[in-house]
């Protein structure tokens, strides 16, 4: 059996609920927190609110295999509070990613919750261990720092925001 891993990421921004989810809940939003080394591209059309069911096919840059297909289902919209994204097609042979937010004293805490295996047996661990696992921390990495922008967090202010990360 695949090794499952897990991906744990925790973010608070002085913002409110409604701001944050109008944000979360736009798919062409992914662009704004993906790092551009990644060359990530919507390829099917998308409304402009996600619902439950929706299919969004994109294309992410991969360095030595090149362009990728993904292909994920939107399920489980809870509005104002949660969704998941499931790889259907994809470089993973699990990925199910846990989004929520909640309103915090700080404003609004974000979590990223994503469990995930690799193909390809020990050949996969070893990529794991190799690449996949620091390409992770990687766009996570970008993401805190993009919602940073985003919401325009004073990043003088230790109060105003925490960001924790657990890769397994």
């Amino acid at each position: 059996m695949p090794k499952i891993h897990t991906l744990l990421r925790e973010q608070r921004v002085p913002t409110d609920l409604d701001t944050a989810w109008d944000f979360i809940r736009r798919p062409e939003n992914l662009n704004k927190i993906t790092p551009e080394d990644m060359h990530f591209e919507i390829v099917s059309e998308v409304p402009d609110l996600m619902r439950n069911g929706l299919i969004i096919e994109y294309r992410i840059g991969i360095p030595l295999l090149g362009k990728q297909v993904w292909l994920s289902e939107l399920k489980h919209v809870r509005e104002r509070h949660s969704f998941v994204d499931e790889q259907r097609i994809g470089p993973y042979l699990l990925w199910y990613h846990y989004h929520e937010i909640t309103e915090c004293s700080e404003g609004v805490r974000f979590i990223d919750r994503v469990h995930y295996s690799l193909p390809f047996g020990p050949i996969g661990d070893i990529a794991h261990l190799l690449y996949v696992k620091g390409q992770l921390k990687h766009i996570f990495d970008y993401r805190k720092i993009a919602m940073e922008r985003e919401f325009a967090v004073e990043k003088s202010s230790d109060k105003a925001l925490t960001g924790s990360g657990v890769l397994a």
